[in-house]
């Protein structure tokens, strides 16, 4: 993220009225102490925080707290607001159950639609605001060089005045990172939850591009296995189909999320320079998406070229059959031709060579010769007859 954007991040869903009474009200007031966590109703019931990977509060844009559990943090986050007045807390589950996101919605006021969708893994990529809060369902990925597969992550963020959740239902987006980022920055961080949720879009988005890559040296792959002819080639086309379907449904609703996003600019009073910054982010969404387009036409063109290999190979090979049927037939013609040829002076033979005293012609001068020239007569006629009508 540039420094450009670092010093414009602002709020993107943010109720000013309400923020800012809140916080004149937690700067004026006198500091009044919490009573003891165990005294307070709603800790009491709250789960052991098993799917915690991180919690932190944050004031100036620095760490000054990380609490260990649900009932920490937000015992933490009260005691903070009540003496300083930029506070944000910054929550980070991994698969949580439904009594940490009950606890969470709570303490947070986080509407009861959006912790049914947080619950409810394989949600597709959208924006929803619920009055002060923006809940924020976005789709990683990363590819797998070792099995050439898309792998497809899963976060959903809540954003507030002074809070962010993170529930992660996969391994990826890694937010350890983005928490490191942000971190290294107090300014960015000092701009509110807004600027939370703008560095998770980015590093979502920027996961994009090796997958792009990878995407594409598969196809380049694939076009070579479909000229080479070779047979499996038409199921790895299928497949690499279904992940680029699954790739665009993942990162087209981002177009219109980030137009949601910049279409409450003027009605905040956002200033020019995070327009800039978020039309960067939604430049990269717009290649990006323009790619997996092309991968999904581009596949269907490959399919259909495969196909008409596959079918000019089968005609091939019909042909050859075809010619090998029609040589074999001519086979056949000539040997029952010559079969029909040397029947006759066979039958001829066969008759007169029977045993019998009393047959005609057994004992005439001139039987043998009529015989020889008989057998002659017929097998002329014969093959005359098969050779007029192209079988010798």
């Amino acid at each position: 993220m540039s420094d450009l954007r670092l010093r414009t991040i602002r709020a993107f869903s943010r109720t000013p009225s309400l923020r800012a009474a809140a916080r004149k009200h937690a700067a004026t007031a006198a500091p009044a102490p919490l009573e003891p966590a165990e005294k307070q109703p709603r800790d009491q019931q709250l789960p052991n925080g098993h799917s915690v990977v991180d919690s932190a509060i944050y004031c100036g844009g620095r760490r000054v707290s990380t609490p260990s559990s649900l009932a920490d943090t937000y015992s933490a986050l009260h005691t903070i607001e009540n003496r300083a007045a930029h506070s944000l807390a910054w929550i980070g589950l991994y698969r949580p159950d439904r009594r940490e996101l009950a606890s969470l919605a709570q303490e947070f006021d986080l509407h009861e639609l959006a912790i049914e969708d947080a619950n409810e893994a394989h949600q597709r990529p959208k924006l929803e605001r619920y009055g002060e809060t923006l809940f924020v369902v976005l789709k990683a990925a990363r590819y797998r060089d070792a099995t050439e597969e898309v792998e497809f992550g899963e976060v959903h963020v809540f954003v507030g005045p002074d809070f962010v959740v993170t529930v992660r239902h996969a391994e990826a987006p890694n937010l350890a990172a983005v928490r490191r980022r942000v971190e290294r920055d107090p300014e960015l961080l000092s701009r509110g939850a807004e600027a939370v949720l703008y560095a998770i879009m980015d590093k979502v988005v920027d996961g994009y591009a090796p997958v792009v890559a990878g995407l594409e040296n598969d196809i380049d792959e694939i076009e070579t296995e479909v000229f080479r002819g070779d047979p499996k080639v038409s199921r790895r086309i299928y497949e690499l189909s279904r992940e680029v379907i699954e790739f665009q449904r993942a990162t087209r609703p981002l177009i219109g999320m980030l137009e949601q996003l910049r279409g409450g600019f003027q009605k905040y009073g956002v200033d020019e320079e995070l327009q800039r910054s978020l039309r960067d982010v939604a430049d990269h969404v717009t290649e990006v998406v323009e790619k997996v387009d092309g991968f999904r036409e581009l596949l269907r063109d490959i399919l259909t070229v495969n196909a008409t290999l596959v079918a000019q190979q089968q005609n091939e090979e019909m042909k050859s059959l075809a010619i090998a049927s029609s040589e074999q037939n001519e086979e056949v013609k000539r040997i029952s031709a010559w079969a029909a040829i040397l029947f006759a002076p066979t039958l001829i033979g066969t008759v007169y060579g029977m045993n019998f005293d009393k047959m005609p012609e057994l004992h005439w001068q001139y039987g043998y010769p009529f015989a020889i020239g008989l057998m002659a007569l017929v097998c002329g006629g014969l093959h005359q007859i098969f050779k007029r009508r192209g079988w010798l």
